[in-house]
């Protein structure tokens, strides 16, 4: 094809131990804000009140049945017009993350509560416990077995998931990528570069939630 490579463009650590840090930071902040969000939701959607589990069920399916891209740009630029407030890209791209990760969590969490089979809840309130005891002692610590790795390989997706941010000019490993490539006109060592990176990053949590997996399935 005669394309010389020119791989010293990506040697430029300071630029990406920033955009390193600033991804795994996102994706490790918008996780945990998601998996508190998606616990207290998830929480909420088992009380039988309809007035309050209605609107709730309502954003986890929206936030679920919903583009994040289209999620994310929407909280930078239609939000600011709708309250009238200016929001940085940060702010914005980290709620657009965090109620995505909740939306998922919420579910996780619901799903993984009502598959105690229902001989479990009988024996409970055989026993005499109360709805709380009942959750605390005998429900949760079987359900927290088989939330456990859809919880994991949800933050996994979350870290890819950050690939999202540069569209709002956050300087993660995919908005420096854009600038290192239009600065050098290298796309395919610099993409190449940063899809290693990810891969890199990625590969050791997939295999932790596969052995995460394994041991709760025991």
């Amino acid at each position: 094809m005669g394309y010389h490579y020119d791989w010293s463009v990506v040697v430029q650590p300071s630029l990406w131990l920033d955009a390193i840090s600033i991804t795994l930071g996102y994706a490790l902040g918008t996780t945990l804000a998601g998996m508190l969000i998606g616990v207290l939701c998830g929480c909420a959607l088992l009380a039988p009140t309809r007035w309050l589990t209605w609107p709730l069920d309502a954003y986890v399916q929206f936030f679920r049945c919903t583009p994040l891209l289209v999620q994310i740009v929407w909280f930078f630029y239609a939000l600011p017009i709708v309250i009238g407030v200016n929001m940085p890209a940060w702010l914005a791209a980290g709620i657009g993350l965090s109620l995505y990760m909740g939306a998922f969590c919420a579910e996780i969490f619901r799903a993984g509560v009502i598959s105690i089979e229902a001989g479990q809840w009988q024996a409970a309130r055989a026993l005499g416990l109360g709805y709380i005891p009942m959750m605390l002692k005998v429900i949760m610590p079987q359900a927290v077995r088989r939330m456990v790795p859809p919880f994991v390989n949800q933050a996994v997706l979350q870290l890819k998931n950050t690939a999202l941010l540069y569209v709002v000019a956050v300087p993660d490993m995919m908005y420096t990528a854009s600038i290192i490539t239009s600065n050098t006109y290298r796309p395919l060592e610099v993409y190449t570069f940063v899809a290693l990176l990810y891969f890199a990053l990625l590969y050791p949590l997939t295999q932790f939630a596969k052995r995460l997996e394994t041991r709760f399935e025991r």
